[in-house]
């Protein structure tokens, strides 16, 4: 598989549990996307089940996208090469780290989507944005800059960095390939985070930001438009928290309602909400996940050592 010209390419990463955020941000990209481009849309997927493959395919039409499907297992084989942070984000939100790894050889340019988001304008708006000399694109986080208390960098200051400095959502991202790879970003950031692993709350997002620190170029607001502020006309809509597939979302109704209109035009029409324990109960599981194999990890170092 080689690079098209011509083509826009765009990946997400997802599980089972979050596949129906993915069919409405499929059918989102699919009837707003109205240029001549066609869109290669990969999919790396944590063990998805036949069915919900099978489904995933359904929710383009007319041929505009051609969907690939990656394991992750497939990519990254050895996950103690993971920095095991202690939030509740599960492993698979630093596959977006290893973008080089499945995408075709010769690719330029990626963007990167999260799962829970939903685009209405044509994606090629967003695609035929110039980096210019930039390898990534982004579009600043709600916490402003990298001294916010509650995001940012709690350790700015340690590691040099003005604390005026904007810092950017990982969500949506769009990456120059070429110099990302020709300069091992994959392998900075992981060790960023390593490095400083009790200071990434939001994991690899705090090691793009500290990577990147300065080196990025801002989009506008629009690009990725967070669903607790309702604002005039955004290009996506990003539901951050609590989504809209369980029933203690509060956020914008309309952005919701929005959502399920496209998630009624796929094999999840008839899907309801959820209950919130079901969320809770897979923060908690992701968190438990991590501490045990932090703990594996460590026995099976120390019996290496001792040997």
């Amino acid at each position: 598989m080689t690079a098209s010209k011509g083509v826009i390419s765009i990946f997400t990463v997802t599980d089972n549990h979050f596949t129906v955020l993915l069919a409405a941000l499929l059918k989102s990209i699919n009837m707003n996307h109205q240029s001549d481009e066609h869109i290669n849309f990969y999919i790396v997927g944590d063990n998805l089940t036949p069915e919900h493959k099978a489904n995933l395919e359904k929710c383009t039409s007319s041929g505009k996208i051609t969907i690939f499907r990656i394991d992750l297992k497939d990519i990254i084989k050895d996950k103690s090469r993971l920095p095991l942070d202690g939030s509740s984000f599960p492993l698979i939100v630093y596959t977006r780290l290893f973008f080089p790894l499945f995408l075709p050889p010769g690719t330029e340019k990626v963007i990167y989507l999260d799962v829970d988001m939903i685009v209405r304008k044509d994606i090629s708006l967003l695609w035929n944005i110039e980096l210019g000399d930039k390898i990534i694109a982004g579009v600043p986080d709600r916490s402003g800059t990298v001294s916010s208390s509650w995001g940012g960098i709690p350790n700015y200051k340690e590691l040099g960095i003005a604390q005026d400095t904007k810092y950017f959502n990982s969500g949506l991202l769009v990456i120059n390939c070429k110099k990302w790879i020709e300069a091992d970003f994959t392998g900075k950031n992981i060790n960023c985070i390593s490095e400083n692993t009790k200071y990434a709350n939001f994991p690899d997002q705090y090691g793009l930001n500290v990577v990147f620190a300065n080196q990025w170029l801002e989009l506008e607001s629009g690009w990725n438009s967070y669903s607790s502020v309702e604002k005039k006309d955004p290009h996506i809509i990003h539901f951050i928290g609590i989504k809209p597939v369980y029933t203690s979302y509060n956020y914008s109704q309309k952005y919701k309602d929005e959502f399920y209109s496209y998630l009624r035009l796929t094999p999840w029409a008839n899907f309801k909400p959820i209950g919130n324990h079901v969320r809770l109960l897979k923060k908690i599981r992701n968190r438990i996940y991590k501490k045990l194999y932090r703990l594996l990890t460590n026995i099976f170092k120390s019996v290496q050592t001792n040997k």
